[in-house]
C-alpha cells in the first residue's frame, strides 16, 4: 500500500522524501503547480505585521517582499515559521491551530493591522490581502485516478480534497476504495464521504498527517470504515 502525495512543490517533495525515511511507499501524483503572482507591496507603516498560512507564501513573494522584510511575521504552522526564518524575517508569534485562532492571538498582542501574503485560493482571515501565488491545476490521467485503489492519500488542502473527490467520482475506482488522511477537520469535510477510511492529523503539520498515514497502513486489513 502506498502513500500518494498530491499537494504542489516545493512542499510534494518533502513529504514524498520524509514518506521514504519512514519506510513507508510513497507515490507522486501532484493535483497542481504553483506560480508566483505579480502584485505591490503596500506603505510599510499601514501594518504592524506580515501574515504568512503557508511557506508558500514566503518562497514565492518575490521582490515585493522586500520593502516589508522590517516588519514582524506572524506565521500558521512550523514549516511556514521555518521558511520565513529562512527568508531573514522575524517570526515573533507561530500559531499551532487555524489561520482566525493566530489572527486573534496576534490582535490580542496588539499586531491588529496585519498583511496576509496568500495564495489566490485562501481562507479569509480578516486580515489586508496581497495575492502573491496561485496554484493552478494539472492534468490528471484516468488512468492515476484508477490507480488510487487500495492507496492512502495525503490532503493537505481543501481544494486539494474537493478536487480528488471529482476525479474519484469522474474517473473511479470509487471512494470506498480509498483511504485519505486530512490536515484538518476542514480539509476532511471538503472531500465528503464515503471514503474507506478517513483519518484527520493531530496537528496541522506534516510530520501529523505521516503519522495518520503510518496507522492506516498498519490497520489497512481490518476493515476500517469511512466517514
Amino acid at each position: 500500500m502506498a502513500v500518494v502525495v498530491v499537494r504542489p512543490e516545493p512542499g510534494h517533495g518533502a513529504t514524498i522524501a520524509s514518506l521514504r525515511a519512514e519506510g513507508m511507499a510513497a507515490r507522486s501524483l501532484p493535483f497542481f503547480a504553483t506560480r508566483a503572482v505579480a502584485w505591490t507591496a503596500p506603505d510599510p507603516d499601514a501594518i504592524d505585521a506580515l501574515l504568512f498560512t503557508s511557506a508558500q507564501g514566503v518562497r514565492l513573494a518575490g521582490a515585493g517582499l522586500e520593502r516589508l522584510r522590517h516588519r514582524p511575521v506572524v506565521a500558521v504552522g512550523p514549516a511556514t515559521t521555518a521558511a520565513a526564518r529562512e527568508a531573514g524575517l522575524s517570526v515573533v508569534l507561530t500559531g499551532s491551530h487555524d489561520a482566525a485562532a493566530v489572527v486573534a492571538q496576534a490582535r490580542g498582542m496588539g499586531l491588529a493591522r496585519l498583511l496576509h501574503l496568500a495564495g489566490r485560493d485562501r481562507v479569509e482571515t480578516g486580515a489586508m490581502v496581497r495575492v502573491v501565488y496561485a496554484a493552478d491545476p494539472v492534468p490528471v490521467p484516468p488512468s492515476a485516478i484508477a490507480a488510487l485503489a487500495g492507496e492512502v492519500v495525503l490532503l493537505h488542502s481543501a481544494r486539494a480534497a474537493e478536487r480528488l473527490a471529482e476525479l474519484v467520482d469522474e474517473a473511479g475506482p470509487g471512494r470506498r476504495d480509498i483511504a485519505i488522511v486530512a490536515i484538518s477537520a476542514k480539509v476532511a469535510a471538503a472531500a465528503g464521504s464515503g471514503w474507506r477510511a478517513v483519518a484527520i492529523a493531530g496537528a496541522p503539520r506534516d510530520e501529523a498527517m505521516l503519522a495518520a498515514a503510518r496507522a492506516l497502513t498498519r490497520t489497512a486489513t481490518t476493515g476500517i470504515s469511512g466517514a
